[in-house]
């Protein structure tokens, strides 16, 4: 096992496997989670399954000073049913992640103490929801961790078409007028590649972690 950084309980991440995890075991305390996503850690496992822990090579990162919004979901967002907010439905909407099916997947990697686990982070100020409303109902949202000038996105849902994709796209642009330097997207998907994600190694991503997490709070 190689050196932990300063003040963590984890492997230093930058000699992790590149896709594989670094570790397993712990638990999801506010504390332990804190620690792992100042050090570009993410616990990701299914039920049954030890907590695992998981610094990925390369990272998938978009600068919301880069972010790119399609036209046709820019057209969308300016439609005046939509409503957008922030913080005001956590639950709901980690809840709502957790029940929502993924290609090629069975069941959900979003276990009960991992809700539990980010709903301790949201009662501490540390998650966040972006919630999408269309006459008073909830029909899609994102939640992730913000820490610092970094947020790390964790998951989204939809129960109406395009409704995740304006609450995430929403989210970013708040992100980028707060001066965040990065959204963590962990690993890739094409959906926010179309948004301006791209491959990072993971000693450039955590370089520049290391100074995001050090700034004063932007959310």
């Amino acid at each position: 096992m190689s050196e932990s950084p300063p003040g963590s309980i984890f492997p230093n991440p930058r000699h992790a496997p590149r896709e594989a995890p670094l570790g397993m075991g712990a638990e999801l305390s506010v504390e332990i989670l804190q620690d792992a996503y100042r050090h570009g850690i993410f616990p990701w496992y299914s039920p049954g399954q030890p907590i695992l822990w998981w610094s990925p090579d390369p990272r998938f990162v978009l600068r919301p000073s880069e972010l790119k919004i399609p036209r046709s979901l820019s057209k969308e967002m300016r439609k005046p049913h939509w409503e957008v907010t922030y913080d005001q439905a956590f639950a709901q909407v980690i809840r709502a992640c957790a029940a929502s099916p993924r290609p090629g997947q069975h069941g959900t990697w979003i276990t009960c103490e991992m809700v539990t686990g980010y709903e301790a982070m949201h009662a501490a100020g540390l998650a966040h929801s972006a919630e999408c409303w269309v006459n008073g109902e909830l029909v899609g949202g994102c939640y992730g961790i913000a820490i610092g000038a970094m947020f790390a996105g964790e998951s989204m849902f939809y129960r109406k078409a395009d409704a995740s994709k304006v609450a995430f796209a929403n989210l970013a642009l708040r992100l980028r007028d707060r001066g965040f330097r990065f959204i963590d997207c962990q690993q890739h998907t094409d959906h926010l590649a179309r948004f301006g994600a791209t491959d990072w190694r993971r000693d450039d991503f955590l370089d520049e972690l290391a100074i995001a997490v050090a700034e004063p709070s932007r959310w």
